[in-house]
């Protein structure tokens, strides 16, 4: 696979890294910066693991900010081991860093450690001490100078009070005149179209490491416990010429067994991101097989209107340790589970992987390429007309009482592509004869990957 790489990120765009230790708001603040609900917020600690990435426009510069996890630099366990390198990979992006503490609890000895190693890579350091909701106070907190940080500013992200006073602080700190060339630079840039990417998929089937193979780097936090993303993570890539954004949601379990606060909102979160993507990636685990949770999320990629790629993934262990006791013997047999668990995707192509060792990841890029066209595709009026004309309606499976009188066929719409019937009764097509139409418009046009809306109108 050729390699994939990351746009510069320093064309005019000043990246400001959000860090602090577990549970003193870094989230709340970030949502308050970018002004979205982005990041789940909740009382839990430990909520945010991977960095999570925003914008927003202040003074006419355009920020893009970065939310950490909560980083515990003593901390050996594996999960906080890999939220700090996550933190660092972010520092080293960050042309400013904002360190977050608790107002409301005494300066601890893992607040000056944190500060000292944020002193430690020059970068602009602003100190946020957080959750001062009242002018009383705001008095408490020069305590929190023994930090040793010059920019120190009381802020309340639950309230927003103290926010605009450190963004000015920020962008005053920033040469402007550098800034400036940056800026032009980036006006200069030829514009390239994004392709959204959703990696959906049960949890702990790969889509992490699969965001990581994808995109050439270790971006989201790749644990063997299940459920490690919570949030939704994003990486944007340029390759031959295309951009994609590629997200990995957290993965997508039934209600009833969401018992966490932070994965129920997951839930939801992940059913957001995945609507607001063009394609989307279903990864099935080969050793477990499909599953009808493999199906419930197809479901609602396929009902939305996404364009579908279904990545079989671990397939360099499939054959052995799979909990039905079946071994598929090839590709086509495997693949036939698949046809026949999913039924409703026979439109989406199919691709054997292994995210982990790389194996089969040089076909996922072209097709990606070629579903992303399909979805944008139109077929003008007049050669809908002349398709209609060749297709035999007798053919289809339709009781007498249902059928209609086509006068003709247009596209209204693309991604996904949409198309409008207009025949003689207002009636909603049978469900065999709007099957039937598919099938010859997929035969004929193609479409890979997307899923077709048909509608009718009463001429």
């Amino acid at each position: 696979m050729a390699e994939a790489t990351k746009p510069e990120a320093a064309h005019g765009v000043l990246t400001i890294a959000i860090v602090g230790r577990p549970n003193v708001g870094k989230s709340t603040l970030f949502n308050r910066l970018i002004g979205k609900r982005r990041a789940i917020v909740g009382d839990e600690s430990g909520i945010t693991r991977d960095r999570l990435y925003g914008e927003t426009d202040w003074q006419g510069r355009h920020l893009r900010v970065v939310d950490t996890g909560g980083i515990i630099p003593e901390d050996k366990e594996f999960i906080p081991a890999e939220i700090f390198r996550q933190a660092r990979v972010a520092l080293d992006e960050a042309d400013a860093v904002i360190l977050v503490v608790d107002g409301r609890t005494e300066l601890a000895a893992p607040d000056l450690e944190l500060a000292r190693l944020l002193q430690r890579t020059g970068k602009p350091l602003f100190l946020a001490v957080n959750k001062i909701d009242t002018l009383a106070q705001e008095a408490d907190i020069e305590d929190f100078r023994r930090l040793g940080i010059r920019e120190m500013l009381p802020v309340s992200s639950e309230q927003g009070t103290g926010v605009a006073e450190l963004l000015d602080a920020i962008l005053q700190e920033i040469n402007a005149e550098v800034a400036g060339e940056a800026e032009a630079a980036e006006e200069t840039t030829e514009k390239v179209q994004e392709t959204k990417v959703a990696i959906i998929g049960r949890p702990n089937v790969g889509k992490s490491t699969l965001l990581n193979r994808l995109t050439g780097t270790a971006r989201a936090i790749v644990s063997p416990i299940p459920g490690t993303t919570r949030d939704a993570v994003d990486e944007l890539v340029e390759r031959d010429g295309h951009s994609y954004r590629f997200i990995d949601t957290a993965g997508i379990r039934r209600k009833g067994k969401t018992k966490l606060m932070a994965e129920k909102l997951s839930v939801v979160m992940a059913r957001k991101h995945l609507e607001a993507a063009d394609v989307a990636l279903l990864v099935i685990d080969a050793v477990e097989g499909v599953t009808a949770l493999d199906a419930n999320i197809a479901g609602y990629a396929h009902e939305s209107g996404r364009s579908l790629i279904i990545l079989v993934n671990k397939w360099d262990l499939a054959g052995s340790g799979r909990p039905d006791g079946k071994k598929p013997a090839d590709r086509n047999k495997f693949e036939q589970e698949v046809r026949d668990a999913l039924k409703f995707l026979s439109y989406a192509p199919v691709l054997f992987i292994s995210a982990t060792s790389g194996k089969g990841m040089e076909k996922v890029f072209p097709v990606l390429e070629q579903v992303a066209a399909e979805r944008r595709k139109r077929i003008s009026t007049s050669e809908m007309n002349r398709f209609l004309e060749m297709v035999d309606f007798d053919r289809a499976s339709v009781p007498a009482s249902k059928r209609v009188k086509i006068y003709y066929l247009t596209q209204a719409a693309v991604a996904p592509p949409t198309f409008v019937l207009f025949t003689d009764r207002p009636v909603k097509l049978h469900f065999s004869y709007e099957r039937f139409l598919e099938n010859q418009i997929r035969r004929a046009f193609g479409f890979l990957g997307t899923p077709i809306w048909i509608k009718n109108r009463a001429r």
